[in-house]
């Protein structure tokens, strides 16, 4: 039975609302999004402001997604804890903070950066707290819807240093969609459990491995050409190349033999391929375009 502590909330529990790993992930790759397609005209002080600008929005989407799904974390084991399913926060108290935040990071945005990147912001918000977050009910489907607000956030910072969102952007995007879908569809192997509990309709809680990992797979393949288009638009040079070759090769090994094996090791081994492999293909580019 989980514990209800009204008027019990702390800074922490607002922190914890946010789902800070997550944010700092999207600022990582806004970050690198910046870089790629900032000009000699740039200044630290525009990619300071977008930084927080982003983190604010990331944070507020994340604590609407929750606030959405509280009765969803509420029967789950990995998020019945949160503040919201234990009553450390109200609804109240959580949907204000939440859109304070979210709405906030928006303005702050336009404001202080341009308005391109504030409208992919505010897309960014809307397709995940009003599209994924209530398709996740209804179909696996929207694991791919899931992933356009989740690969929007390079692209935006790309629109943060040049105020335009050319095709080298577009690209950006693309690598970071696709690489979700095995990230995710590993997890959901992992917690396939907690999503049945819960009655999200993930394929993993019907399937018996063989079509979320075969999906896995594909899209781990789909990957390969895509992460290597950089290199033929001319963002980066032949150190990315191999590189980021050998680690998408890596990726797709690591999916067939979780797609082989169907368990939860070899899904949480997926999981973590998927994790270490968008930083390191980020800072292959931003280090070749450095040297």
């Amino acid at each position: 039975m989980v514990a209800i502590a009204l008027g019990r909330a702390r800074p922490a529990d607002y922190l914890e609302l946010t789902k800070p790993r997550i944010v700092v992930l999207v600022m990582v790759t806004v970050a690198a999004g910046f870089y790629l397609g900032g000009v000699g005209a740039v200044t630290g002080l525009v990619l300071f402001h977008t930084l927080l600008a982003t983190a604010m929005v990331a944070g507020g989407t994340n604590a609407l997604n929750q606030v959405v799904e509280r009765d969803v974390d509420a029967r789950m084991h990995r998020t019945r804890g949160r503040p919201l399913p234990t009553g450390r926060l109200s609804f109240a108290e959580a949907s204000l903070f939440a859109w304070a935040l979210g709405v906030g990071g928006i303005a702050y945005m336009a404001l202080f950066v341009n308005p391109v990147a504030s409208a992919l912001a505010a897309a960014t918000l809307v397709a995940y707290v009003f599209a994924y977050t209530p398709l996740k009910r209804r179909t696996s489907l929207a694991t791919l819807v899931g992933a356009i607000p989740g690969a929007l956030p390079i692209a935006g910072g790309w629109a943060a240093a040049t105020g335009a969102l050319p095709l080298e952007a577009w690209v950006l995007f693309a690598i970071v969609f696709l690489w979700q879908l095995p990230h995710f569809l590993a997890l959901a192997w992992v917690y396939r459990d907690d999503y049945a509990r819960a009655g999200l309709k993930m394929l993993s809680v019907t399937d018996d491995g063989e079509s979320t990992f075969r999906q896995a797979v594909l899209y781990a393949v789909a990957m390969l050409p895509v992460t290597l288009a950089p290199s033929v638009l001319g963002l980066a040079g032949p150190w990315y190349f191999f590189g980021a070759l050998g680690l998408t090769v890596w990726l797709i090994a690591t999916a067939l033999s979780a797609a082989r094996n169907r368990s939860i090791p070899h899904a949480r081994r997926l999981f973590m391929a998927t994790v270490l492999w968008l930083p390191a293909v980020l800072a292959l580019m931003v280090l070749d375009k450095t040297i």
